[in-house]
């Protein structure tokens, strides 16, 4: 087919580009065409399902994938939506802007009614009017920075807690920390940028001090030089805003050079391989996180079947993916219908939706009315809930 060909051949020139994205992911780009072609799902009312398949954040993106297939899967075993079965389609946005718009392109093309996903908010900035356009709505599952909620067009809802609600958080686990010299590391992404920029702002506004503020390279193997500069400035709190796998190497790096006090970490960073990778080094950092299947009293049935299913413990994100789906068959069976327009109505009108990770209410902004984040740290090689 004339159409599939030209799509494929679109997104595979893009797999000769390594792009920096704009959630902090640097990442080849692999055809999103064969991937949703291959992730695929049938059904009546087709999802869209915007994910990382492949780069350095693919982990996250299939966690997420397994927990949506797992909810799409219940509700039509209660009988669907209206009579009609759910399907899904999974374009791999490979946390890049670029092969991000082109999934989103393809997505549309395929005739989706919604979108359920998103992890890199670098890769959800930019479809955000592709899919207003259509009149379909967004339900932004993991992805949490504020540029999302400023250029929402009137069709996205974000159900992880944004860069606001984990600026609060972070403000006052510094405070209980006793933390005043605070030091700030990102990598000039859209997340880990709004988050580092919130939370100094915050912090200042306290009342308290923020010695440095530093930008790395996403990949940076070396801080030996940035370590040598976060001790000669007496910092007695370094906040890490990006992913594990940097966070991992920098936490080490740290420890080995002798820097002795507190290290967090931001939600891009909540993941099991970051206990993995930073090793001994890790005891004692401290992780702000989504609200994880293991300290979720509602969860363990989802978990134990996840486990079951997949051979895994699920992820960070599985339950607020899990929900995600639920939500859009709530918001679907109370608009009656699968138009666009009513389905947004819909979720606008939610409260008090009761999902794995709480209730999910929503400001005029369409972001969560309360904050679901949580604070980790990393005890005799474990999460351990604070």
């Amino acid at each position: 087919m004339s159409k599939k060909f030209l799509s494929v051949l679109a997104v595979t020139l893009l797999s000769f580009t390594v792009i920096v994205t704009g959630c902090g992911t640097q990442s080849s780009a692999t055809s999103s065409g064969s991937s949703d072609q291959s992730a695929a799902s049938s059904g009546d009312i087709k999802i869209g399902v915007p994910l990382p398949m492949t780069g350095s954040e693919a982990t996250y993106g299939k966690d997420m994938e397994n927990a949506i297939k797992m909810a799409v899967d219940e509700v039509n075993a209660k009988g669907g939506i209206n009579g009609k079965k759910l399907g899904t389609v999974t374009g791999d946005d490979a946390c890049d802007p670029q092969q991000a718009t082109a999934a989103a392109n393809k997505l549309v093309s395929e005739g989706v009614v919604a979108i359920v996903g998103g992890y890199c908010s670098g890769a959800v900035v930019p479809t955000l009017t592709i899919y207003n356009e259509k009149n379909i709505p967004y339900i932004v599952e993991a992805a949490n920075s504020s540029k999302i909620t400023d250029q929402n067009p009137g069709n996205t809802f974000q159900i992880n807690g944004t860069a606001v609600h984990q600026t609060q958080k972070a403000v006052e686990l510094f405070k209980k920390l006793e933390a005043k010299n605070v030091a700030i590391v990102e990598q000039g992404d859209a997340y880990s940028s709004d988050l580092a920029k919130q939370t100094e702002a915050a912090w200042k506004a306290a009342g308290n001090t923020v010695v440095s503020h530093d930008v790395t390279t996403k990949g940076e193997q070396d801080f030996s030089s940035l370590v040598t500069s976060l001790k000669s400035k007496n910092t007695d709190l370094v906040f890490w805003t990006a992913y594990y796998a940097d966070g991992a190497l920098l936490i080490k790096q740290l420890r080995q050079g002798g820097y002795k006090g507190a290290i967090v970490v931001g939600d891009g960073s909540s993941d099991p391989k970051l206990i993995q990778m930073s090793g001994a080094a890790g005891e004692g950092t401290y992780v702000l996180s989504p609200p994880v299947a293991e300290f979720l009293p509602t969860a363990k049935q989802f978990a134990d079947a996840y486990k079951a299913k997949y051979g895994q413990t699920p992820g960070a994100y599985a339950p607020l993916a899990y929900d995600g789906i639920n939500l859009l068959a709530d918001a679907m069976k109370r608009a009656g219908n699968t138009d666009g327009k009513a389905i947004i109505k819909a979720l606008t009108e939610t409260k008090d939706f009761q999902g794995l990770a709480g209730k999910v209410t929503f400001a005029p902004n369409k972001t969560l009315q309360e904050s679901n984040f949580i604070v980790l740290q990393i005890k005799n090689g474990q999460f351990v809930l604070q």
